[in-house]
């Protein structure tokens, strides 16, 4: 229980350090919540700061979400466990407590949390997210859709519905937190 506690503790702290903040911080970029679509991510970093900014963002966030599943792998937690420590990490960048609770949108976190997870369903939530953002050329529209199809991947490797609904939640989260994106999709003025 302390075991599963403390690893729950460390990756939402983890989660919580914001590659974008600090890496605009170090690069002398402003605060990419005040700048473009004042999401600190790196698609927003990459509007304000450039390919090398994002990149480093990009990397930063796939290993916060990363590291800590990977920890509790190497443990041998329980599985539950195991995905209750990718949402802490994802739940630690969408609302980080380092900064005012004011996070980033999660996918790269979470994407990089469900490959340590579960490498076939990571595969398919990426091979469905490039699916549509190269079809549709949206990435919000291409996060939403292989957000809400993860459930069902997670479901199909574990047939463990305790272990699925961890990651309904954390999908709806997802979604949830792009419904600026949804309205402007919904108005078609989605860049």
């Amino acid at each position: 229980m302390l075991e599963a506690l403390a690893l729950l503790c460390f990756a939402y702290l983890l989660g919580s350090i914001s590659s974008a903040i600090l890496l605009s911080r170090i690069m002398g970029f402003k605060d990419p919540r005040s700048e473009g679509s004042k999401n600190p991510g790196a698609t927003n970093v990459l509007r304000i700061a450039g390919k090398k900014a994002a990149f480093f963002t990009l990397v930063g966030d796939c290993l916060k979400g990363l590291l800590p599943v990977l920890i509790a792998r190497i443990l041998e937690v329980d599985l539950l466990v195991v995905a209750l420590t990718g949402f802490a990490a994802f739940t630690g960048h969408c609302f980080p407590v380092f900064f005012r609770f004011r996070g980033g949108k999660g996918v790269a976190t979470a994407i990089a949390a469900t490959v340590g997870f579960d490498w076939v369903a990571g595969v398919i939530l990426i091979a469905t997210w490039l699916l549509f953002a190269k079809v549709f050329k949206i990435s919000s529209l291409a996060a939403i859709v292989s957000f809400s199809l993860l459930p069902l991947a997670i479901f199909w490797r574990t047939q463990d519905l305790w272990i699925a609904s961890v990651f309904v939640i954390l999908s709806a989260i997802l979604i949830w937190r792009h419904k600026s994106n949804i309205q402007r999709l919904i108005r078609g003025t989605e860049s």
